[in-house]
């Protein structure tokens, strides 16, 4: 009975009169449970002081170490049709096999003999160069042999005009000669006169002095004229001087012209032969792109572009290939409140997927449990999903991880920290408090060492 009512029955009726009281009553039956309550409160008590180490777990999968040793495809950099494959999916494939042959879809690249048509284009355009080259260097010669010449000729000239300026020195002086000696006759023929007048000379004389004045006048004219011709050719050695000049800065100019059309089409055709030689490399290279090849030893994945016939456009995916030598690594994720407890080079376990914690003595290297490794990168960001990124790599120094497991399997990873007691991990968990935060040792040292 619960005894509920207000109006107890126990008071009223006597309940130790029945046989079924006696049973109840006078045995103690909570004695064994208060027993045991108290031996699993001591108990829970010894247990809330017992050590605990403190972890980081985290959930992640197998990747590898570095970025090129990841799982990749292959693509084409230029659109085509597929025409022929030269593997199966799962076949391995060394470092340069042939994996597809591709043919060309645009129209301008169906010539098969475009890379040597572009080489012979190429190579006559060289020609060219050398021909414009060599006019160049005559053109040079031309020019220099016409300033030798026009410096020949500017010296005969100039020997012209001294020899004139002489000439006209010497015809100065015969026309004084000249006119000294006509004055010398006039002299002579007015005393012969005058003589003739006063009966001391005969006629003849005065004629012959006359004669005599007439012919020194005659040289005196003459003798001018000379002057006069002789400054003219002084005049004409000075045209001359300048009309060679003149000739040959015209015969200079133009081949300086000449050559410099030259040279201008020596550049134009030395620049057309440079875009032909990048055209020609340009197909040779598209052309050895025909052939899709392996850009390292591994495994052929899964043909993405199955059909032969199958067009593409560039950059597209093709084939799915796993190279076959990695080092591997496993990426996990951890809380961004852990996040500032790991550090690089600090130790974690891994247990993968399939291989399992508990040890199995009768098969080989999965007897381990888990594995050891170490932290080797932490991302800087967050990921989508919230928790920042860690690489970590197997540890040298423990057991060596399964060679069976494959990138991409799932793996649990947990970092062990501070030993504490549970009563203190318990309340670090109501409370939402991170781990004990702790610094590795080298780090520890160096602060100290600064510090003093």
């Amino acid at each position: 009975m619960l005894n509920i009512s207000k109006n107890p029955i126990n008071k009223n009726v006597d309940l130790s009169v029945f046989k079924s009281s006696k049973h109840v009553f006078n045995k103690k039956y909570y004695k064994h449970f208060n027993r045991f309550l108290g031996a699993f409160a001591i108990f829970g008590i010894i247990v809330l002081f017992l050590p605990w180490t403190q972890n980081i777990t985290g959930r992640g999968n197998v990747t590898t170490l570095t970025p090129e040793q990841r799982p990749q495809t292959i693509q084409s950099p230029i659109p085509g049709r597929i025409e022929q494959w030269f593997v199966l999916e799962g076949d391995f494939v060394a470092k340069g096999d042939t994996i597809i042959k591709i043919s060309e879809v645009k129209s301008e690249y169906f010539d098969p003999d475009l890379v040597a048509r572009t080489g012979q284009q190429r190579d006559a355009k060289a020609l060219s160069v050398g021909s414009y080259e060599e006019k160049v260097r005559a053109l040079n010669r031309q020019i220099a042999a016409l300033k030798n010449q026009r410096q020949l000729k500017l010296e005969q000239a100039k020997n012209k005009l001294i020899q004139a300026r002489l000439k006209v020195e010497s015809d100065s002086i015969d026309l004084e000669a000249a006119k000294t000696n006509k004055l010398i006759a006039q002299r002579k023929y007015d005393r012969t006169v005058t003589l003739e007048n006063e009966g001391f000379m005969a006629t003849r004389d005065v004629e012959d002095k006359r004669l005599k004045l007439q012919e020194t006048e005659a040289k005196l004219i003459s003798q001018r004229n000379k002057l006069l011709e002789s400054k003219n050719e002084v005049l004409n050695a000075k045209f001359e001087i300048s009309r060679v000049n003149a000739e040959f800065e015209d015969k200079i100019s133009k081949a300086e012209s000449d050559r410099q059309t030259a040279q201008s089409n020596q550049f134009d055709t030395e620049a057309q032969v440079s875009k032909l030689a990048n055209e020609f490399s340009n197909y040779q290279i598209r052309d050895s792109l025909r052939y899709i090849k392996a850009p390292y030893d591994g495994y052929i994945n899964k043909a993405l572009r199955a059909g032969v016939g199958q067009t593409f456009k560039e950059g597209e995916s093709l084939v799915g290939i796993m190279p076959a030598r990695v080092d591997l690594a496993v990426e996990t994720f951890v809380e961004p409140i852990d996040l500032p407890l790991l550090h690089i080079g600090e130790k974690v376990r891994v247990q993968f997927d399939g291989w399992p914690a508990i040890v199995f003595s009768g098969w080989p290297n999965v007897s381990y449990g888990t594995y050891g490794a170490k932290v080797v990168a932490i991302e800087n960001f967050i990921s989508d999903n919230g928790r920042f990124r860690v690489l970590l790599a197997p540890d040298e120094d423990d057991h060596k991880w399964p060679k069976d497991i494959r990138a991409g399997s799932g793996a649990f990873t947990m970092a062990l920290l501070d030993d504490v007691p549970i009563w203190f991990e318990l309340w670090r968990k109501l409370n939402g408090f991170p781990p004990n935060y702790y610094q590795p040792e080298g780090t520890v040292k160096t602060k100290i060492k600064k510090g003093h």
